[in-house]
């Protein structure tokens, strides 16, 4: 892992670039002497690591006492995609403008993505709790649910997680989940546009775990109300510290 820049921001947080092989990534850490439990974030289906609403959800965390780290996924944000990628994309801009069914075309984009992804998020925990001031244990937090279940399901150092009910999880996610047994928070947004409500509350009955909590909020994609960070942090605190 190198680190590429390296920021002091107003808040006490530490905010640093990194690259670990072809993977970009960013770690934010917090003031303290203590090695700080650490939080992967991620994104609704790989969306960049720079998107300001992760950045903020990231900079709240990390001065709530936590390391917080998210990494592009390959074909998002900083990397290069491929033409299978824009291909992808392309369709997917079609058939939503057309006002086609999506579901089959999410199903082939997105479950290569999780496939792809779940190592190299593997890869760069390694390499994360090898740094001077971070420890365990290790909590998953992100819009990205369908990743955020794979890692549950195959990385037993993961402890916690919040999933946002935004994004497509694909078939094999949606069977996952019942093996998903850590401490949950799922938060959902009642209106969401781009997410049927019924698919995501059938989502949350399939979860394993024997700690599972649901925040429905009103609104659209967009609309999680910022007390939320703050019930997110209370949830974290719980269960990492």
């Amino acid at each position: 892992m190198q680190f590429t820049s390296e920021n002091r921001l107003d808040d006490g947080v530490l905010e640093r670039e990194f690259t670990l092989g072809e993977i970009p990534g960013t770690l934010w850490t917090p003031e303290t002497a203590a090695p700080a439990p650490l939080i992967l974030m991620s994104h609704n289906n790989g969306l960049p690591k720079a998107d300001p609403r992760l950045v903020a959800r990231a900079r709240y965390t990390a001065a709530r006492g936590y390391a917080v780290a998210t990494i592009d996924a390959a074909g998002c944000g900083d990397r290069p995609r491929t033409a299978a990628d824009e291909q992808a994309r392309a369709e997917l801009r079609r058939a939503m403008q057309a006002g086609e069914p999506v579901d089959e075309i999410f199903e082939s984009f997105i479950g290569p993505l999780v496939v792809n992804a779940v190592p190299e998020w593997r890869t760069t925990l390694d390499a994360l709790l090898s740094l001077p001031g971070i420890g365990g244990p290790v909590g998953y937090s992100g819009g990205w649910a369908a990743l955020g279940i794979r890692l549950a399901v195959v990385e037993p150092r993961i402890a916690a997680a919040g999933f946002f009910a935004g994004g497509y999880v694909p078939r094999a996610q949606r069977e996952e989940a019942r093996q998903v047994t850590i401490p949950l928070l799922f938060l959902l947004q009642w209106d969401d546009e781009g997410n049927p409500r019924q698919r995501a509350l059938d989502l949350f009955d399939a979860f394993g775990s024997k700690e599972k909590t649901l925040h429905a909020n009103l609104g659209g994609h967009t609309g999680t109300p910022l007390f939320e960070l703050e019930d997110g942090c209370r949830f974290l605190d719980r269960h990492l510290k």
